[in-house]
């Protein structure tokens, strides 16, 4: 036993006591948990720390393998996705910026050392030290926020910045900062801090749509970022805290007050001494881009195409547009000089291939950018008649055939001729030019609505067209620009016409116009095109809309919906096809204004001047086509205000002036 004592106590033990007196682990009690000491954790929770670890840290390792894989380095150094754009008239004169605008990177290194001194100082003082995120920063920006009682600093490394502006979304969340961190720390472990700095420095904003410090230098100071002084360093490095409320274009003096903190910071550093922070003089900014207004109605509509047609690239792209100026500016003269009460009123101007050369959404475009050229849908009203008379001529009618102008019935309903008055067996040509409601729903229901409807489609209408009896007299819906594409249709002879706002970028994409108008067709130049040309003459010079004849040959239609609720002229002359639309936002009436009143009138006083300064001949007309000649002696003892609402009492005036010409 001594032996035992002495060679073996102690020796077959297990938490101090002897083997021997332990429970059988194969017995009847083997699944009581064994005794351990006061103190020591239990094997179950230990093993669930160790694997919690263990999967965060796989978790950071397949983030951080994904970051490598996934996540260019260079991605704060591209371009934006959408290019700045300069849209120039066909003139060559700025007319429009769009956009935000990035230019190429800069290198720290290029720099003068002062220049990222102040950014340093004024957003990041210890970011030559840290390892991406700063906890003494962190600590500071969370006791003065409490001492705020809301969030007045942050406390994100520009590291984190740059994390936060290249590779993640703008929301606030624990998830996102996690992220930050994560991403925050990666770039730390591949980049050397020049390098962080000048992607950062590259790609931040600066307000004014300005992205990264070569373009904010040109922007602001006209000048490169190699070349900034210390006040306009300074000014810089103190619009990223705010910079749309900071800019110096918009708030000189804030920008200017947040830049003398910018140098208070870098004398507190030792960037710059005492002495010389309080003698810089603040800068101010010299740029002169805001000349050029960021939004017309033409530029809203064509930014789109631009948009499309450019790839990104750095700085600012110029585009090149078939708005002329003089055209335009005549425009906007002809409508905001038009007499029509508080009523919205609308221009488009366009060649027959569809280039717009001038485009007039509404009286005002600070008060309302809504382009009424392009995005509103109203009804034509007798201007749709186009698409019924040029089906009438693929079946077989000539402006010489008869219609009945009688009172017609379709589907229980009646409608009316606006003055009142039925004439019986009229022309086609009469019916067009007088706008008879009654012999146009009778001409459309004896060719087919159908036919109708294809021939608005051929012609261009993408609207949607519902298949009624009163579809005919225009009821539905369509835009100014649209409806002026299917009259640049019967200009130019070939459909459908594309409206185009961009000037083709070489030869061969202009002579591949021709291929795209293939897809399309070309009007039957005896059947199609000279008729029709002879209908809208007839409208244009001796029915509802001879106010807008010019001493040109002059095509064109009226129209005038409903309660006269909108009132339109659209017509050609020269080389111009142009749209005109008046009414309400709300739909109320005009009252007396009607499609050969105010709209006539103002396509009128646009297209007299147009017409001499453009001086460019229109598309051939067709052979067989001769121009009537007008009387231009003998003034015509209609009023002036002849048009689609007349009386009774013009068509006896008529009737006597026609006996006088046959005698």
């Amino acid at each position: 036993m001594a032996e035992n004592d002495a060679f073996g106590h102690g020796i077959w033990q297990r938490g101090g006591a002897d083997v021997e007196v332990l429970p059988d682990p194969f017995g009847r009690d083997a699944t009581r948990p064994p005794h351990f000491p006061a103190g020591e954790p239990k094997p179950s929770k230990r093993r669930w720390l160790r694997w919690g670890f263990t999967a965060f840290g796989a978790l950071l390792l397949i983030t951080l393998l994904w970051l490598i894989v996934t996540a260019p380095l260079s991605r704060a150094l591209e371009p934006l996705k959408d290019p700045a754009m300069l849209l120039l008239s066909q003139e060559g004169r700025p007319i429009a910026r769009r956009g935000a605008v990035k230019d190429e990177p800069v290198e720290v290194a290029k720099l003068d050392p002062l220049t990222s001194a102040a950014f340093i100082a004024i957003e990041d003082r210890r970011f030559r030290s840290h390892w991406g995120i700063d906890p003494r920063a962190i600590g500071r920006a969370m006791v003065a926020n409490a001492r705020a009682g809301g969030v007045r600093q942050g406390g994100s490394t520009l590291t984190q910045q740059l994390a936060k502006t290249s590779f993640l979304s703008a929301d606030r969340s624990l998830k996102r900062k996690a992220q930050e961190v994560i991403i925050a720390f990666w770039l730390e472990g591949w980049l050397t801090k020049d390098e962080i700095l000048s992607r950062y420095l590259s790609s931040v904003y600066f307000g004014d749509g300005v992205y990264g410090l070569r373009a904010a230098s040109r922007h602001y100071f006209d000048r490169e970022p190699e070349r900034l002084t210390l006040a306009q360093s300074a000014m810089l490095a103190g619009l990223v805290q705010a910079p749309s409320r900071l800019a110096p274009t918009r708030n000189l003096a804030a920008a200017q007050k947040r830049s003398r903190l910018v140098l208070q910071e870098m004398a507190d550093n030792g960037y710059i001494s005492q002495a010389r922070a309080k003698a810089t003089k603040s800068a101010r900014p010299v740029g002169s881009n805001q000349a050029v207004p960021t939004g017309t109605y033409f530029a809203d509509w064509v930014a789109p195409q631009a948009a499309q047609a450019f790839d990104a690239d750095y700085g600012e792209v110029r585009v090149p547009t078939t708005l002329d100026a003089d055209l335009q500016r005549l425009a906007v003269q002809a409508v905001s000089g038009a007499r029509i009460g508080d009523a919205q009123a609308a221009l488009v101007a366009m060649r027959p291939d569809g280039r717009v050369v001038a485009m007039v959404g509404g009286r005002d475009y600070g008060k309302s950018p809504f382009n009424r050229a392009t995005q509103a849908r109203r009804q034509p009203g007798s201007a749709f008649k186009l698409f019924v008379y040029l089906a009438a001529l693929r079946a077989g009618y000539t402006p010489n055939s008869m219609i009945d102008d009688r009172p017609i019935t379709v589907d229980g309903w009646s409608p009316g001729n606006n003055d009142g008055v039925y004439r019986g067996q009229i022309t086609l040509r009469e019916a067009f030019a007088r706008s008879s409601n009654a012999a146009t729903v009778r001409l459309a229901e004896q060719i087919g609505r159908q036919n109708v409807i294809r021939a608005a489609r051929d012609l261009g209408i993408d609207s949607p067209l519902i298949d009624r009896p009163s579809l005919s007299l225009g009821t539905s819906g369509v835009s100014l620009i649209e409806l002026t594409s299917a009259y640049a249709a019967i200009a130019g002879g070939r459909y459908p016409v594309e409206p185009t706002g961009l000037q083709p970028k070489s030869e061969d994409e202009e002579e591949g116009l021709s291929s795209f108008f293939a897809r399309g067709g070309q009007l039957d130049d005896r059947r199609d095109r000279t008729p029709m040309l002879a209908l809208l003459w007839a409208a244009a010079n001796e029915g509802t809309g001879r106010r807008a004849a010019l001493s040109t040959p002059t095509f064109g239609k009226t129209g005038t919906t409903q309660n006269n609720r909108d009132a339109l002229f659209i017509g050609f002359a020269g080389n111009l096809v142009v749209g005109v639309w008046v009414g309400h936002d709300d739909d109320r009436t005009l009252g007396k204004i009607t499609g050969g009143t105010a709209p006539a009138e103002i396509w009128r006083r646009f297209m007299a001047p147009a017409i001499s300064i453009d001086g460019r001949r229109g598309p051939p007309l067709p052979a067989g086509y001769r121009v009537p000649e007008r009387q231009r002696d003998r003034k015509s003892p209609l009023p002036d205000d002849w048009s689609e609402g007349g009386d009774a009492i013009r068509q006896i005036i008529e009737a006597v002036e026609r006996l006088i010409e046959e005698n």
